[in-house]
C-alpha cells in the first residue's frame, strides 16, 4: 500500500488511508518505521531505506509482529475486581472484574493510594514504571511518585536486564548509556560480542556486525557458552562455563599486562589506579583461567592481543553478562579492557550495552529508577533535588528508594502496602515466581495499567486500559541514546488512553485526596508540553525539541543547546567522574552451582520471534511461527536421559518446576540447558534464582542448577 508519509502529530484527526513515521515498539535499536494504515487499521510495516538508526533494514517482530495492536484481548475499558478487599487476594481471571467509568475507576484508584499514603506514607507504595511507554509517559509517572505520593520506590525492567551494567560503569567512567552509535558498527576494525545472542535479540544491529566482518573484514572475537550465530562470523570464539565472564576477561588483562599492551599514554592521561590494578592481575593467568572456565589459555591471549592491538575496538555485550550475581564485576572487567587499551572516546571503540527494551534506555534517562531525578540527577544531592522542588511547587523525599527486587521484599515484610504497576508483568519478568506470587496476595491494593491482561492483572484491584505505540504520540530513546519520535497512526480501542493522560488525571484526584490544593503540574495538552519540562529540568536534553527531531529524525544526547550537534559518540576528552577508574576484582562463583539433585546448569534468554515476557509477540501472527516454549539440551546428555528431539522433559529446581518440549542440539554445552523466557504456560522464572548482585540489585537470571527429566 502507498501513501504520503505523516510526520507531524495526527492526534486531531487521522485519515482513512495513510502512513506514519513511528518507530518500532520492539527491542532497543529504535528501528524508524512506516505504519501503513487502511481502514483504520495497520496493514502494512516497511522501513525508510534514508533513516538513522536502520537505514531500511527490519527484523521479524518490527515487520510482521505489530498487529498486535488489533488483538481482540485488548484492554478497552476501566475494570474493578468484584470482590475487592478480600485478603488474601486470590488471582481471578478477567470474568472476577467488572468493567467501571473512567470517573470511578479513578476516584477509586485514588482514594485507595490517598489512604495508604496517610495511614502509612508514601513509602508504603511500590510503584513500576514501564520501558515500553514513552518518555513522557515516564517522566510523569516518576512526578506523580516523587511529588504526589512523596515516594522515590520506583523502578522498572531495567533491573532486571541492565542494572550491573549501570552500577558498574557509572562506577569506573561515571556514564552507563551505550558509549558509541549504531551507524559506526559496519566499519568496525575489531569487536568483542559477549553475552548477546545479537542475532535474535537485536538482529538489525546484528546485520551491521556481520557487514563490518564481512565486508570489512573486521576481526570478531566472541565470548559466549552458547554456540550463537554470531560465531559464525567470528575470528575467535571463547566458549567459556557460565558463570566464568570475570576469569576469562581477567585473564585477557593479564596478558595485556604481561606482555606491554597497554596504552601507557591513554592510561597516564585518562585513568587512575593502574598501579594497583595490574598488581591485582597477577593470579589471573590463563592457565588458571583455562581450569575456571574451560577456555583454552592460548585462545585467551590470542584474543587478547588482538583487541589490544587493533587500532580501534569496540565490546557489545547483553544480559548475559548483567543478569549476574556478580554482573557488575563482569561489566567492570569489560570497562577494565576498555581503559587499559584506550579503546573508547572514538569512533568504532567504546563500551556498549545493547538495551532490550525499545524504550529502557528512555525511561531510565526519564527518572524511573529510585535513586535519580531525569537525566542521572541523583535525588539525594541537595541542590538537584532543590530544582526539581521549585519547578513542581513540593517537598520531595530526600532518599532514594527501594529497587525492584526490595519493593518485593518490603512488600512480604509488611513495609510495603501497595504496588502500582506500569506496563511491567513482574509475574513474568522476576525470579523465583512462586515467591513473587505470594507477596501479591499479601498486598493491600494493587493498580494495574496496560495494554493487556497479562500474568501480574489477575492479581490487581482495578486495572487501566491504556494505548499501544501505534495510539499514541511521543518520543523513544533507543540503544545508542537516540531520541526518536513515535506518532499516533490508529484510534485507540474503546476508552484506552494514553499512560500521560491516566497519571495526570489520577496525579490531580490523589492530590485533592490527600487534601492539598490541586496544582498545575499536571496539566499537559501535548507530549511536547511534558518533553520540553523535562528538557527544562535535565541539562542532557536541553538542545532537543520536538521541532528538532522533526527536522533530523533524531537527536543522540547529550546534546545541551540547540545549536549542540548531539553525541553519537561520548568521552572524546574525558569521563564524566574525570579520570576512568581501572578496579582490581576477584573472582567469585556463581550463587548455585550444580550437584548431583541437580546436576544441570541452566540459563535463560530469548528468541527472533518472541520478546520477553511475550505478552505482544504471543498475540501476533509471530506466535504461529514459535508458539510453545522448549528446553536446549545438548546430545550427549540428551542420548544419557533417553531424550528426543520433541519429548516432553520436566525441568526442575529447588524453586519450581515447568514442562516443556526438548529440543536437542549441540548449541548449548554439555551440562547446559537453555529455556527461552517468553512462555507463560511453562514461564522460566519458576525455575530461577532471586539471588542478587550485591550492588546493582539483579538477579541471577543465567545460572541456577536444575534437574532434567522426560516426562512418561
Amino acid at each position: 500500500m502507498q501513501g504520503t508519509i505523516i510526520y507531524p502529530d495526527v492526534s486531531s484527526s487521522i485519515p482513512v488511508d495513510h502512513a506514519v513515521r513511528t518507530t518500532c515498539p520492539y527491542c532497543g535499536v529504535g528501528c524508524q518505521v512506516d505504519l501503513h494504515v487502511k481502514d483504520g487499521y495497520i496493514m502494512e510495516v516497511t522501513a525508510p531505506w534514508d533513516t538513522a538508526p536502520n537505514w531500511g533494514r527490519l527484523c521479524v517482530k518490527g515487520r510482521f509482529g505489530v498487529d498486535f495492536v488489533h488483538h481482540p484481548s485488548r484492554l478497552t475499558r476501566p475494570l474493578i475486581r468484584k470482590d475487592l478487599g478480600r485478603k488474601p487476594r486470590r488471582a481471578v481471571e478477567l470474568d472476577g472484574f467488572r468493567e467501571a467509568s473512567w470517573d470511578e475507576a479513578l476516584d477509586l484508584a485514588a482514594e485507595k493510594l490517598a489512604e495508604i499514603v496517610k495511614a502509612y506514607g508514601g513509602d508504603a507504595i511500590g510503584t513500576f514504571c514501564s520501558a515500553k511507554a514513552t518518555n513522557e509517559d515516564n517522566y510523569v509517572f516518576q512526578k506523580f511518585v516523587r511529588a504526589v505520593l512523596g515516594t522515590n520506590n520506583i523502578d522498572h525492567c531495567a533491573r532486571l536486564c541492565h542494572a550491573a551494567s549501570v552500577a558498574a560503569l557509572s562506577y569506573t567512567i561515571g556514564s552507563a548509556a551505550m558509549s558509541n552509535s549504531v551507524a559506526e558498527m559496519k566499519h568496525l576494525e575489531c569487536f568483542i560480542v559477549t553475552g548477546s545472542n545479537t542475532t535474535e535479540t537485536h538482529p538489525v544491529i546484528s546485520t551491521f556486525l556481520r557487514e563490518a566482518v564481512v565486508k570489512n573484514g573486521a576481526r570478531l572475537i566472541v565470548v559466549d557458552p552458547r554456540e550463537i550465530e554470531m560465531t559464525r562470523f567470528a575470528t575467535l570464539w571463547l566458549r567459556q562455563k557460565p558463570g566464568t565472564d570475570v576469569a576469562v576477561f581477567s585473564a585477557m588483562a593479564h596478558v595485556i599486562v604481561k606482555e606491554g599492551l597497554y596504552n601507557k599514554a591513554f592510561i597516564e592521561a585518562r585513568t587512575e589506579g593502574f598501579e594497583a590494578y595490574a598488581a591485582s592481575l597477577e593470579p589471573f593467568t590463563p592457565e588458571w583461567a583455562e581450569e575456571i572456565s574451560g577456555v583454552p589459555a592460548d585462545l585467551i591471549r590470542e584474543a587478547a592481543r588482538m583487541y589490544a592491538t587493533a587500532r580501534a575496538a569496540a565490546i557489545y555485550w547483553g544480559m548475559g553478562i548483567s543478569q549476574s550475581v556478580h554482573g557488575t564485576d563482569n561489566a567492570i572487567a569489560l570497562s577494565n579492557l576498555a581503559l587499559l587499551t584506550g579503546h573508547i572516546g572514538r569512533p568504532g571503540t567504546g563500551l556498549n550495552p545493547l538495551r532490550g527494551q525499545n524504550n529502557v534506555q528512555g525511561c531510565s534517562d526519564s527518572g524511573g529508577l529510585p535513586n535519580v531525578f531525569p537525566g542521572y540527577q541523583r535525588v539525594d544531592d541537595p541542590a538537584v533535588r532543590a530544582k526539581f522542588e521549585r519547578a513542581w511547587g513540593v517537598t520531595l523525599p530526600p532518599e532514594p528508594g527501594l529497587t525492584t527486587m526490595e519493593m518485593v521484599e518490603a512488600a512480604d515484610e509488611g513495609r510495603i502496602r501497595a504496588f502500582y504497576i506500569m506496563g511491567e508483568d513482574p509475574l513474568m519478568s522476576e525470579p523465583n515466581l512462586r515467591h513473587s506470587r505470594h507477596v501479591m496476595e499479601q498486598l493491600d491494593f494493587v493498580l494495574f495499567q496496560d495494554i493487556f491482561f497479562n500474568r501480574t492483572a489477575p492479581y490487581a484491584d482495578i486495572i487501566l486500559p491504556a494505548t499501544s505505540f501505534a495510539e499514541k504520540d511521543g518520543t523513544f530513546t533507543n540503544t545508542d541514546r537516540r531520541v526518536q519520535r513515535v506518532r499516533r497512526a490508529v484510534s485507540p480501542p474503546g476508552e484506552a488512553r494514553d499512560d500521560w493522560a491516566i497519571i495526570c488525571n489520577l496525579a490531580k484526584r490523589v492530590e485533592a485526596k490527600l487534601g492539598r490544593a490541586t496544582s498545575a503540574g499536571f496539566d499537559y495538552n501535548h507530549p511536547a508540553e511534558i518533553w520540553a519540562e523535562m528538557a527544562s529540568l535535565t541539562p542532557p536534553f536541553q538542545g532537543i525539541s520536538y521541532e528538532r527531531i522533526e527536522r533530523e529524525g533524531g537527536v543522540h544526547w547529550p546534546c545541551p543547546s540547540p545549536d549542540h550537534p548531539g553525541s553519537p559518540y561520548l568521552f572524546a576528552e574525558s569521563f564524566p567522574r574525570g579520570k576512568g577508574r581501572l578496579v582490581p576484582l576477584q573472582f567469585r562463583p556463581p550463587a548455585e552451582w550444580p550437584d548431583e539433585a541437580y546436576p544441570f546448569i541452566l540459563s535463560t534468554g530469548r528468541v527472533l520471534y518472541h520478546w520477553h515476557g511475550g505478552a505482544l509477540t504471543r498475540r501476533s501472527r509471530l506466535d504461529d511461527i514459535y508458539p510453545e516454549p522448549t528446553v536446549e539440551i545438548h546430545p550427549a546428555d540428551a542420548a544419557r536421559l533417553g531424550i528426543r528431539t520433541g519429548d516432553r522433559v520436566r525441568v526442575r529446581s529447588r524453586r519450581g518446576e515447568i514442562v516443556v518440549k526438548a529440543r536437542v542440539t549441540a548449541r548449548s554445552p554439555r551440562g547446559t540447558v537453555f529455556i527461552p523466557f517468553h512462555f507463560a504456560e511453562a514461564a522460566a522464572n519458576e525455575l530461577t534464582n532471586d539471588a542478587l548482585d550485591p550492588t546493582a540489585k539483579i538477579p541471577d537470571y543465567k545460572v541456577c542448577a536444575v534437574a532434567v527429566e522426560k516426562v512418561a
